[in-house]
C-alpha cells in the first residue's frame, strides 16, 4: 500500500521513509533539470534570493512536452538525475527535502541526504504520459528563457513514485542489485 503523502516535506515525515516504500505525493513541487540548477547554485553563491523557497521542497527532474489543449502538461517522464548531482548537494543543505528522478545518485547526494534529512524517489521512466496525469497545475516560476528545462511550479495530486535513497542510507538500487547477485 502507498503511503500518502502531503508536501512540503517535513524531518517527521522524511524519518518515516525507507528505500522501496511507494508514495503519492500531493501538493506543490517544483520542476529543474540541470540547466535550472545551475542557476540555482550560482544565485546562492552571489547571495541573491532564490525564486523558490527550498525549505521542505521537492524538485522533480524533468523537462515536459507542450500541453496539449484542456491538459496542465504535456509528457512528464524523469530526466537522469546524475546530471544534477554537482548541484544537489548544495541545494539540500539549503533545506531542499526531496527530489525525484530516475537513476542512481553520487555517494555525495547520498551523504547530503543523510546529513540534511531528504530523499530521493524514482519515478518510472517512459511513463511519462501517465505521470502527467497527476499534475493538475504547472506554471513556469523562473528561467523563461530555458524553454523546458525552466524552473516550474507544479500542484499534483497521488504522484506516483518510490523512495530510493532513504535518511538511514538504503539504496534501492544497490539492495536490488544485491538480491539478485551470484556469488
Amino acid at each position: 500500500m502507498a503511503k500518502k503523502i502531503t508536501l512540503p516535506l517535513t524531518d517527521e515525515i522524511v524519518k518515516d521513509l525507507k528505500s522501496g516504500d511507494e508514495v503519492l505525493l500531493s501538493g506543490v513541487m517544483y520542476v529543474g533539470r540541470d540547466a535550472a540548477h545551475k542557476r540555482l547554485v550560482t544565485s546562492l553563491d552571489k547571495g541573491e534570493k532564490l525564486p523558490l523557497d527550498l525549505k521542505g521542497a521537492t524538485i522533480f527532474f524533468m523537462g515536459p512536452s507542450p500541453a496539449r489543449p484542456g491538459k496542465a502538461i504535456g509528457s512528464a517522464g524523469p530526466t537522469t538525475s546524475y546530471r544534477m548531482d554537482s548541484y544537489s548537494p548544495r541545494l539540500i543543505a539549503e533545506g531542499l527535502k526531496g527530489m525525484i528522478g530516475k537513476g542512481m545518485r553520487s555517494q555525495a547526494v547520498k551523504d547530503a541526504m543523510k546529513e540534511y534529512k531528504a530523499v530521493y524517489f524514482g519515478a518510472i521512466g517512459g511513463a511519462g504520459a501517465l505521470i502527467s496525469k497527476s499534475i493538475k497545475k504547472a506554471d513556469v516560476l523562473a528561467y523563461d528563457d530555458l524553454g523546458a528545462e525552466a524552473l516550474r511550479k507544479l500542484e499534483v495530486e497521488d504522484f506516483p513514485a518510490t523512495v530510493v535513497n532513504d535518511i538511514y542510507g538504503g539504496d534501492l538500487y544497490e539492495e536490488g542489485k544485491a538480491k539478485y547477485k551470484k556469488d
